[in-house]
């Protein structure tokens, strides 16, 4: 049985959904569906996810009723865009939470560099991004989602909610098919990143930390700043107490009091 529908929207606009009441991976299963020679626009969506992944392989818990979801996508731009893809799904999750909860929850909704959604500063939903090749030839992305919706997962060494602990009592298919609609407008201001600089502007004004503290590991180094803003890459830019200037492409990322550590 599928529980999922899409946002009219993008059924217009050919997406298609494979959606399922429990998978092991979704990611898994939209690069299984490149691998055979889908050509892209395909959604696979589940409530509960047994083996998921998050970011450099570390476990994404996804308790039934939770939202798991990845969308195969050819996103015909040059390799070095591809990541900003993140940006774009981030910004298109911004919106459709923001759209099915009361108006006064969705001001508490932040977006964490580079691919996280916070609440009041607690981890709601997190974003990965593989690249797979498609069966036109062409390289694709497998775009990942997860979304807290009925609980925050346990054990995890950063601060975690759910839509449900903040009172709202959405489900995850009506998250789903808003953000199979949000999607297709934050996908159309990237523009196959003729529009990068547009779309980053927009997610700035989401974005949870400006101007405050952070603090970026990489490797065995660790460099404590301000986070000053998300150059025209989506590079983190980070002001050290020295007055040095330093541009992050990837890292740890700790803002503030709030422990995002391995997120």
């Amino acid at each position: 049985m599928n529980p999922f529908w899409l946002g009219p929207g993008a059924a217009a606009r050919g997406y298609r959904l494979d959606g399922r009441e429990s998978v092991g991976s979704t990611m898994v299963e939209a690069a299984r569906a490149a691998a055979a020679g889908d050509r892209g626009d395909l959604w696979v969506a589940a409530l509960n996810q047994s083996a998921g992944r998050g970011r450099r392989g570390r476990v994404w818990q996804t308790t039934s009723g939770n939202l798991a979801a990845s969308l195969l996508v050819e996103p015909g731009c040059e390799p070095a865009l591809m990541a900003t893809l993140g940006f774009v799904a981030g910004l298109a999750l911004h919106e459709a939470l923001s759209a099915v909860v009361e108006p006064a929850l969705a001001d508490r909704f932040r977006l964490k560099w580079p691919n996280d959604v916070l609440a009041d500063g607690q981890k709601m939903a997190g974003i990965l991004l593989e690249a797979v090749p498609l069966g036109t030839g062409q390289s694709g992305v497998v775009v990942g989602i997860g979304v807290n919706v009925v609980a925050a997962p346990e054990g995890v060494p950063y601060p975690v909610t759910s839509l449900q602990a903040l009172g709202s009592a959405v489900t995850a298919p009506d998250v789903f098919a808003a953000l199979s609609e949000r999607w297709c407008s934050a996908f159309a201001l990237w523009d196959q990143g003729r529009g990068l600089p547009d779309l980053l502007a927009a997610w700035r004004a989401r974005a949870f930390g400006l101007n405050g503290p952070v603090r970026i590991e990489q490797n065995d180094e660790v460099i404590d700043g301000t986070f000053e803003t998300v150059d025209e890459t989506g590079r983190l830019v980070l002001r050290t107490p020295e007055n040095r200037r330093i541009v992050i492409s990837a890292g740890d990322v700790h803002f503030g009091a709030v422990r995002t550590l391995r997120s």
